[in-house]
């Protein structure tokens, strides 16, 4: 035995890993591990193979978990060393004991049938997650199978409400958890028992996509959940899954979640976490959508005006959106077609006719002539109006009803008409308008095979003309469409490894904005498209919409951020909601855009969002609900507020907004206003609401920060662990932006505020430095006096705000001396910063203290 090897033993159950490394595999209980440098990237191996909760494999300075399918490395405190021999014994925090599923100790779900099998993959997630699995008796395209009894226990899921759309839902019983249900988080409170341990351990449910199949959760009546899973298909059939959730647990809940989702990375390798993909420059510029104001009638006159309105008010969108309206399309002429509905100006029953646009951009102010047509267009509006990035819209099947089968120039795609086929859980939410139409003509699908030529002559041609990025919608139409195709995982996976690949090809700053696509076939299979819409529209004449847009958005930012970048639609700056939808939108870490009619703004409100350069000061991670509000229903409940917290570079945002009111109602199936007349409610915030404030504040923070309340103006000093109060009316909203205290020298103390007339003031604050020397100048009794400069960099004009202990001696703005204000009864300093002349200008601030 070689001097370093180490003596292990475990329980074998699985086979050994195939592959290049050379073992000893013994059926029971091995002793000896045998060492093959050569076939490897890691030194001295030695191992055997995973049982359901121990595991042996180890090298000189690591210990290795080994399953079927992959190997990682765990330090050596995990190991057990006795006399002339080592031991290690890892056990998973998620196990079913006694019929029990328990994580952490504590029962989860009681009742747990035999079938059910939980297996842990030799990576990150081997102490805290596992997969589940089940076997059934025969083969079918369509399984349910019970995974236990759950009560009592706090929950919050997204599920799809609609076929194209998630929304939130709160519980505590099995029964709660609605159909389609694609993320669940549990919360495990500490019963007392253990007073070291942490208040409450959390528990994410993924259900994932398992080879042709996918998964999903729901509960029934006897308050048991159950994992439903399906091929989308008759003749793709399986008798079991074995990974079809992936269960995580921690004490952070946006930790698990994080981490859950990085392990199911690793583990399918079919898709990519965010943080790994390129966030399009839309992202940090103001933005103009054509849809709601012009439908499908938008013209080439239509977005130039449009464009103009908003640069002459000040706010000039520098990202254009010309959404549906702009293609060559046809309808079939069916004698059905005249009682099809038309929802908002998108008429299902027609089809797609070419790739180039339609006569409307084909024609200059109004004349018959020919012109060059989009590129012209396209070419006009970014040289006129600055405009930097154009995107286009079209649909995942090309239209609302797919490519018209041998169209003329279109004939190689071999487009083919297919019928959806809805899966039991979406019908047993809330049917679909579009279904109607589809169901009656057809869809004409591209094959999936030719897929790729037609997303790459579509955008390449759009691409000569100058077009950055295209708009993907209706994509959760290709889920019902893959009867004969593999089913539905299968062709959504062809489909949308064709649209990233022409994307890649023809896009290079990854323009891409994925829509009505809230399903796991998309989400699991995407390695490239880093932005999604993450609810269902902003819908300006309906008056129960508003409420439940921002709450439905930032619940689903919790599975859907982990994947792209949230975008929370466009909005009117004129409408009686607009603020509290501009507020929103400032702190979710999302593009802004309107949608305005020409001539309707409202420019004080859009000043609070957009810079004279047309930028914006967008935080840095996508808004999420606070860790207080993960399981109050602020939508239904009657008496929670929404807090959604992000950060900036420097300093840490909440915004407080009520939401009660409106939501869907799984009775009538459709959104709806469920209180006439919410109250008025009261909540509190404090910095730790900011669940990275640690990190941002840095090492040797006292817990003290200032807090600066956007829309009553009001500076506060808040001690450690203290809170404040906040009242807010139904539509009603505040933001905080917290700044955690510097302490300077012994009396004084300071904290960057921002631009204290924009919405996300905090993130105009791009670097904060302290540099502290000494004078020159002796004093006779002292010796050299100490100076200290406060250095910010910041972007953007207006009334820059910091709190300071004392009052500063001098500022200078790029080197210049400039007048400050004080207020010693708040603290707060006060700078009016000029307009730049240059784009994303930094300006240097030096303050003396």
């Amino acid at each position: 035995m070689h001097q370093n090897s180490l003596l292990l033993t475990a329980t074998c159950q699985s086979k050994p890993v195939s592959g290049g490394i050379n073992r000893q595999y013994i059926n029971r209980r091995s002793q000896v591990l045998i060492l093959n440098q050569s076939e490897v990237a890691f030194p001295l191996y030695r191992f055997v193979s995973l049982s359901k909760n121990r595991v042996l494999f180890s090298l000189t300075n690591s210990t290795y978990l080994l399953s079927t399918h992959r190997i990682c490395s765990y330090p050596r405190k995990f190991l057990h060393q006795g006399k002339g021999s080592t031991r290690m014994t890892i056990t998973s925090k998620i196990q079913v004991s006694g019929g029990n599923l328990q994580v952490h100790g504590k029962t989860v779900l009681t009742g747990v049938p035999k079938n059910i099998e939980l297996s842990h993959w030799a990576g990150a997630g081997f102490v805290d997650g596992a997969f589940v699995g089940a076997t059934a008796e025969k083969p079918k395209s369509i399984h349910v199978f019970p995974f236990g009894t759950l009560r009592d226990l706090r929950f919050m899921c997204c599920f799809r409400f609609k076929l194209w759309w998630m929304t939130q839902r709160m519980g505590t019983n099995g029964r709660d958890v609605p159909l389609e249900t694609q993320f669940m988080l549990l919360e495990c409170p500490n019963d007392g028992t253990d007073s070291d341990a942490p208040t409450s351990i959390y528990v994410v449910f993924l259900p994932l996509l398992e080879g042709q199949f996918r998964a999903a959760l729901q509960g029934n009546e006897r308050d048991e959940l159950e994992i439903c899973f399906e091929s989308g298909d008759k003749a793709v059939q399986t008798i079991q899954g074995m990974q079809m959730v992936y269960m995580h647990c921690g004490t952070n809940p946006f930790e698990v979640i994080n981490q859950a989702i990085k392990v199911v990375e690793k583990h399918m390798q079919t898709f990519h976490h965010r943080e790994r993909k390129k966030l399009p420059s839309i992202l940090d510029w103001f933005g103009w959508c054509t849809w709601d104001a012009f439908y499908t009638d938008v013209t080439a006159e239509g977005v130039q005006e449009g464009l103009e309105s908003l640069s002459e008010g000040g706010t000039p969108p520098r990202f254009l959106i010309i959404d549906d309206g702009w293609q060559q399309i046809g309808n079939e002429k069916d004698p059905a077609a005249s009682n099809i509905a038309v929802q908002e100006g998108a008429q299902f029953a027609n089809r797609l006719t070419g790739i180039k646009e339609n006569a409307k951009f084909q024609k200059k102010n109004g004349e018959n002539e020919q012109t060059p047509g989009l590129k012209l267009l396209v070419d006009e509006v970014k040289q006129q109006n600055n405009v930097k990035h154009i995107y286009v819209w079209h649909a995942m099947a090309g239209y609302w009803g797919g490519v018209k089968p041998a169209a003329v120039g279109m004939e190689h795609y071999e487009t083919a008409l297919a019928y959806p086929v809805q899966s039991p859980g979406v019908l047993g939410n809330q049917p679909d308008i579009v279904m109607d139409s589809l169901s009656v003509l057809g869809l004409g699908l591209v094959h999936p095979k030719k897929v790729y030529n037609f997303y790459n002559e579509l955008h390449a041609y759009l691409a000569s003309c100058g077009i950055d990025g295209v708009k993907v919608d209706v994509q959760n139409i290709i889920e019902t469409l893959g009867a004969g195709h593999g089913g539905r995982v299968s062709l959504t996976r062809a489909y949308h490894q064709a649209l990233e690949a022409s994307v890649a090809r023809n896009f290079p700053d990854n323009g891409c904005i994925s829509c009505m696509c809230h399903n796991t076939d998309m989400l699991y299979s995407s390695k490239q498209n880093a932005v999604i819409r993450a609810s269902d529209d902003f819908y300006p004449r309906d008056p129960a919409s508003h409420t439940i847009h921002i709450s439905s958005v930032a619940y689903n930012t919790l599975f859907l951020g982990e994947f792209m970048q949230p975008d929370w639609d466009m909005f009117h700056s004129l409408h009686p909601a607009a603020e509290y939808h501009g507020a929103s939108r400032a702190i979710g870490g999302c593009a802004i855009y309107v949608s305005d009619t020409p001539g309707q703004h409202n420019f004080d409100l859009l000043k609070k969002l957009v810079l004279p350069d047309g930028s914006v000061l967008r935080p840095q991670l996508p808004g999420r609900p606070t860790r207080d509000s993960l399981f109050s229903d602020p939508a239904r409940d009657g008496k929670s507020l929404l807090k959604i917290w992000n950060v900036n570079k420097r300093t840490g945002v909440v915004g407080v907004f009520n939401c009660q009111g409106a939501g869907w109602c799984r009775v009538t199936k459709k959104t709806r206003i469920h209180d006439t007349a919410p109250g008025t409610l009261t909540g509190s915030v404090r910095a730790e609401d900011v669940d990275s404030i640690e990190q941002l504040a840095g090492p040797g923070w006292n817990g003290e920060a200032v807090v600066y309340a956007f829309k009553s103006g009001e500076l506060f000093r808040l001690p450690k662990d203290a809170t404040l109060s906040v009242t807010l009316k139904v539509l009603e909203f505040e933001l905080f932006h917290i700044s955690p205290i510097k302490v300077i020298a012994p009396n004084i103390s300071f904290a960057p505020i921002g631009l204290l007339n924009m919405f996300n003031s905090g993130g105009a604050v791009e670097q904060f430095d302290v540099i502290t020397s000494s004078s020159s100048t002796d004093d006779a009794n002292n010796g050299p006096e100490a100076t200290t400069i406060l250095v910010i960099k910041l972007r953007g004009c207006g009334r820059f705000g910091a709190y300071s202990s004392q009052k500063p001696i001098k500022c200078t703005l790029d080197g210049s001396e400039v007048m400050f204000n004080y207020d010693s009864g708040m603290g707060l300093m006060t700078v009016e910063i000029p307009v730049p002349e240059k784009e994303m200008y930094k300006w240097t601030l030096e303050i003396l203290v």
